[in-house]
């Protein structure tokens, strides 16, 4: 347990010098190119230039108005999907020997919509991003957005709601993923979306950074009346060494049929004080972190019978890496996190938890701009040795061969699910196959 919790602490300390040392690399004025540059190369041309919005990255939509004193495009996504979680009637058992039931679903939804508006004001330096968020499956309609102010190659500045910079997957790459949904292992460990202030640039030439201070980990069902004082910290590297590029969105997949082999490593990491956002006697608010056995650590009797956990440290980290060339495509991350420095109402077994893993996938376009293959999976060590993981493939079939529209068939096996949502591909304890088959639009 001591050295679980110096480990958390020392990633405690690396999360907020990370923060600290990109923001101070960033005041001074680094020799750069404009974020995501026209590469020279003809087969790997940007098509949709990356920003820190993550999943409020637009497409490239259509030009309403553009004059000298502002702007507006309209752009567009939406998935329809199949999903089924099988077996069905199923329990597991939680790391305190208690079973409970698995919630699996088989399901025809309209499944997320968003509409995004987006331009300049005043001065193109300038530039505002509105979106509008539908997820059927939730019943959830929202209406959020961000400015950001280019102040240069090497630094923009941006207000709104952004992501914990806790995962690769957070920083833009969305919908350009092997599926519709995050994978098990980087559902998991990752933070959420909240809003805040964050910097972003490239510190030189190839190399990105990116630094946030949000009001939570994660603020989707936390208002800001039952929002606890404590700030979220992260911050991430990128580092593209061979082409200076990784496909549009910097996404999965060579859909591109890059001819010179692009690479992309990178470090993210995140701290926060978090909490349950509610008062005891009512339901956890806070929903994003998860136990290896898929429980919120926030319900009552979690970690213990008859005790409430009211607050914890989050401590999270994450590698990846990747690499595309002529069709093939193949990236993973590895994830780190702690929980610790539990404020409960009562005594608790540990003082620390301490989990890592891994989520890995690879892709072939096996014809070339229509059709590719993909095979993926990942692994937990975890603190209840549970030992979670999963396995599966699928494909995209690219019908206008382009990426802006596609069928995607992916089929998962799962062996104890610790991610549990509504919206993914997992719940909590399942153990089986789920298979989903969408069609997606990115306009």
């Amino acid at each position: 347990m001591i050295q679980a919790r110096t480990c958390g602490a020392l990633r405690r300390s690396l999360t907020i010098a990370l923060v600290i040392v990109t923001a101070h690399v960033a005041s001074s004025r680094a020799s750069a190119q404009e974020a995501d540059p026209l590469p020279t190369k003809k087969d790997s041309s940007v098509t949709f230039p990356n920003t820190t919005a993550g999943e409020f990255t637009p497409g490239r939509g259509f030009d309403i108005i553009k004059t000298d004193r502002g702007s507006l495009n309209v752009s567009f996504y939406g998935l329809f999907r199949y999903i089924d979680q099988m077996p069905a009637g199923q329990t597991f058992t939680d790391h305190l020997g208690r079973v409970r039931e698995v919630k699996p679903v088989n399901d025809l939804n309209w499944h997320r919509t968003f509409i995004w508006l987006t331009g300049f004001f005043h001065d193109p330096k300038f530039r505002y991003n509105i979106s509008s968020w539908g997820l059927a499956t939730t019943q959830q309609t929202l209406l959020f957005g961000n400015f950001q102010y280019y102040a240069a190659d090497w630094l923009t500045v941006g207000v709104g709601i952004a992501p914990n910079l806790t995962a690769r997957s957070l920083q833009g790459s969305w919908p350009f993923w092997a599926g519709s949904d995050r994978l098990m292992s980087e559902e998991y460990f990752r933070g959420g979306f909240s809003s805040g202030v964050w910097l972003t640039g490239k510190v030189a030439p190839r190399l990105d950074y990116t630094v946030s201070v949000n009001n939570n980990l994660s603020q989707l069902g936390v208002t800001q009346a039952n929002d606890a004082r404590n700030l979220a910290y992260s911050g991430s590297l990128r580092w593209q060494p061979t082409t200076g590029e990784f496909g549009p969105r910097n996404g999965f997949g060579d859909f591109e049929y890059h001819r010179s082999i692009a690479t992309q490593f990178g470090v993210s990491s995140g701290y926060t004080r978090d909490s349950r956002a509610a008062p005891l006697d009512q339901k956890p608010n806070a929903t994003q972190i998860k136990l290896s056995d898929g429980i919120n650590p926030y319900d009552e009797g979690a970690l213990a019978e008859g005790v409430t956990v009211e607050k914890l440290d989050y401590t999270e980290a994450a590698i990846d890496a990747g690499v595309k060339y002529r069709g093939f495509a193949f990236m993973t991350e590895y994830y780190f996190r702690t929980l610790d420095n539990f404020l409960a109402t009562g005594p608790l077994p540990l003082t620390s938890i301490y989990d890592h893993g891994f989520m890995a996938e690879a892709s072939y376009m096996v014809v070339p701009k229509t059709l590719d293959v993909n095979a993926y999976g990942g692994y937990i060590w975890d603190q209840f040795k549970r030992h979670p993981w999963e396995a599966g493939g699928g494909m995209n079939f690219y019908p206008s061969r382009t990426r802006s529209w596609r069928l995607n068939l992916h089929v998962i096996h799962i062996n104890k699910s610790p991610a549990s949502s509504t919206f993914g591909y997992y719940m909590a304890g399942q153990t089986g196959t789920t298979t989903s088959l969408g069609v997606d639009i990115l306009l």
